[in-house]
């Protein structure tokens, strides 16, 4: 059975993200700086998102959330409210960044709107998730788009039930592998890797050894028309 449905994660797949994140994470330290070092503020932050997701899911305003926390907690609730100002005010950036094209994206959906259903799959804030898919101008391209909490077997599963998809006509295209790869393969559905210079350290996993059927790397989307077409040979 051949591909017919293609569903692409968005951010770190589409565009730009995780440096975003980066960039108001060197900010929160920062602000900080005063108080602990680079590198503990890093860990205290990295565990309190981690024990947040069960509460505040993923998304820029559960990282604001975060953020707050962790400096009430790093600072004994010493923590001016101008400085918790300063942490909403880098919210706020983060949330109008501009939405930056990652190469080869536009023009490679294009190709392929014609010949394959296209999808988004993405997860995190409904409404910054939307925001950026509107703004992002692809739009278009999109038969689909499902934002959803979380993504695992179970949700990819479900999605390919509400669509009448068989696995083996599906293909997941990311760069996480904890997000995008491996729940998918466990469907026995197909999935191209496409590694992100930047990766948030909770969206890594174990690359698959041998011969794992339908798991795919490219280094870029420009290359995945070429694997299609070696798919389809």
């Amino acid at each position: 059975m051949s591909i017919e449905v293609i569903a692409f994660d968005a951010d770190d797949t589409l565009w730009h993200n995780e440096s975003i994140y980066v960039e108001a994470q060197t900010q929160f330290k920062q602000l900080l700086a005063h108080y602990h070092s680079p590198e503990w503020i890093d860990e205290h932050l990295y565990q309190t998102e981690m024990r947040n997701l069960a509460h505040f899911g993923y998304g820029i305003k559960s990282f604001a959330l975060s953020m707050i926390e962790t400096a009430v907690e790093l600072t004994e609730g010493q923590i001016i409210g101008a400085d918790i100002q300063k942490i909403i005010d880098i919210t706020k950036a983060m949330l109008a960044a501009d939405v930056d094209l990652l190469d080869h994206v536009a023009d490679t959906l294009a190709n392929l709107q014609d010949v394959y259903t296209l999808m988004v799959i993405t997860k995190g804030d409904l409404r910054d998730q939307e925001l950026k898919i509107a703004r992002s101008g692809l739009a278009s391209h999109f038969r689909y788009v499902e934002i959803v909490s979380e993504k695992s077997p179970d949700s990819y599963a479900a999605i390919l039930r509400r669509y009448d998809i068989e696995p083996a006509q599906f293909l997941m295209i990311g760069n996480s592998l904890r997000s995008d790869i491996l729940p998918v393969l466990e469907l026995g559905a197909s999935a191209v890797y496409v590694p992100h210079q930047l990766t948030w350290v909770h969206e890594t996993g174990d690359t698959p050894v041998g011969e794992q059927p339908g798991y795919y790397e490219i280094e870029h989307l420009g290359q995945l028309p070429e694997l299609l077409k070696s798919l389809d040979r």
